[in-house]
């Protein structure tokens, strides 16, 4: 599978541990290819925090993980060669502030908005979801959905 270079989002670290969800196949094959260190997927913390409430949230998924399975799963994704964590720099907060100033976003749409100013400010385009849509403040992005 040949993947660019970009941030995986947390429904796809969801749905790669997720058998019975229609978009394993793909969400697995996606962070397989990241066993190749050649590969450069990120993650931020952000997003490890959002797929650790989501799998340990019995309301959330079908099964939910205890909190040691979740953080097993965490540290086996960060072994991965081709994953990192990208940091949050200082100016990642300025430019939140900025996408919150043209958009109108509320609620708990900011954390997404959080990612964008993350990836803003490490220069990294590209983020792979299946949730295209809350990325729509984005124009410069790349959104890909895994096949």
């Amino acid at each position: 599978m040949s993947v660019e270079p970009g941030v995986v989002d947390a429904n796809i670290l969801v749905y790669a541990v997720n058998s019975a969800a229609p978009q394993h196949t793909a969400s697995r094959a996606l962070l397989e290819a990241a066993l190749d260190p050649a590969v450069s997927l990120d993650v931020t913390s952000q997003i490890l925090c959002e797929f650790y409430s989501l799998i340990t949230n019995r309301k959330r998924v079908p099964m939910a993980w205890s909190s040691a399975e979740a953080v097993h799963l965490i540290s086996e994704l960060l072994a991965s060669p081709g994953i990192k964590v990208l940091p949050t720099p200082v100016q990642a907060i300025t430019g939140l502030l900025e996408l919150l100033e043209r958009s109108s976003v509320t609620g708990s749409d900011v954390f997404d908005l959080q990612i964008v100013a993350t990836m803003q400010a490490n220069n990294i385009w590209r983020i792979y979801t299946f949730n295209a849509s809350d990325f729509e403040i984005f124009p410069e992005r790349t959104v890909c959905t895994p096949r």
